[in-house]
């Protein structure tokens, strides 16, 4: 899993090829429709493509003439439980930080409080 992962965020590092799947997240399409916007060349495009196939985010099918590619949203998952895991994690620290600054706020507090209170017995 550690490997696939690694390839996963390699394979998305690019901002081509992050691109490239949040187009394929709306519909598949062909090599050529994923080139038009880039300046370019359809080789180019192909290679990205490769380096998303072999990480496992995108797949290509025949249909007749054509070669649509297909997001394979299911490894996406794989990606977004591993980063929720972590999310979780941090989150759960900054609860019990807020906690103790909370618990170390409330302290200071009553100690301004206290010496504020020992200020005017002392004052005649």
């Amino acid at each position: 899993m550690a490997e696939q992962l690694s390839r996963l965020f390699a394979a998305l590092a690019d901002p081509t090829r992050r691109d490239i799947v949040a187009r394929l997240a709306v519909g598949d399409a062909t090599v050529g429709q994923l080139a038009e916007p880039y300046d370019v060349s359809v080789q180019a495009v192909s290679k990205h493509l490769k380096v998303l196939e072999d990480a496992g985010l995108v797949s290509r099918s025949r249909e007749a003439q054509r070669r649509p590619v297909h997001l394979e949203s299911e490894v996406l998952e794989l990606m977004t439980s591993w980063i929720e895991r972590y999310r979780r994690a941090a989150e759960e620290r900054y609860r019990r930080l807020d906690a103790v600054l909370a618990e170390m706020n409330a302290e200071t507090v009553v100690n301004e409080d206290t010496a504020v209170d020992a200020d005017e017995e002392q004052t005649p």
